[in-house]
């Protein structure tokens, strides 16, 4: 696992990390007080921001790609020739961190979803 932060890339998946850390403590202040059964007028507001988050992290995730896709091409179009099995591993690498930011996506969805069938119960 660790070794796909590496290629995912330090800075897009460090990036990555902290806002799935900044999605658990969203999920955790807002999430408690719904489990709790002492939520409030504004609680589906603020179980919102959980899904807000994750999005944010969805975004981050094709960003890095984009950039990743980017240097990848600046790259094969100094070279002479490329092999197929050289892009496939190119294009391998940069889909890394998408999957990250999807993975921290669908689980701030599902959070969302618990805690929102939770609250109109």
């Amino acid at each position: 696992m660790l070794e796909l932060f590496y290629m995912g890339g330090p800075l897009f998946m460090g990036i990555l990390t902290l806002i799935f850390v900044a999605m658990l403590i969203v999920a955790l202040t807002n999430g408690l007080p719904v489990l709790r059964g002492t939520s409030d007028n504004h609680t589906y507001r603020k179980i919102g921001y959980i899904k807000e988050v994750g999005l944010f992290g969805l975004i981050v995730g094709l960003l890095g790609t984009l950039i990743g896709l980017y240097s990848a091409f600046v790259a094969i179009e100094q070279m002479d020739s490329i092999s197929a099995a050289m892009l496939a591993g190119g294009l391998k690498v940069a889909l890394i961190t998408t999957l990250y930011g999807f993975v921290i996506f669908l689980l701030s969805y599902l959070i969302w979803f618990g805690l929102s069938w939770k609250l109109s119960r």
